[in-house]
């Protein structure tokens, strides 16, 4: 698979302060970032695989409701994750 073990735990020892802390929004947000590019990768060479599609926009909402969760909660904890994922230009 293209998520070891030990690829996960980078993603959430980096973006959510330990490995252990898998809940945390910045970590399952990072986590559906990597996801989402590869599988985007993917449907750019099968253009066809209407699964993976609706795989992709089901992850993409899943994040964009966790972003709006965290916006709501704690702007600067927002921005941080944004900022550390290049996701979009930052709300001032």
């Amino acid at each position: 698979m293209y998520l070891s073990k030990e690829y996960k735990a980078d993603i959430f020892k980096e973006f959510a302060g330990s490995v252990e802390n898998t809940g945390s929004a910045e970590g399952q947000i990072a986590l559906f970032t990597k996801r989402i590019a590869h599988l985007t990768g993917h449907l750019k060479s099968n253009r066809k695989d209407f699964n993976t599609q609706r795989s992709l926009q089901k992850l993409v909402g899943k994040r964009r409701s966790l972003l709006a969760y965290l916006y709501k909660k704690d702007i600067e904890r927002y921005r941080a994750i944004i900022k550390g994922l290049g996701l979009r230009e930052i709300i001032k």
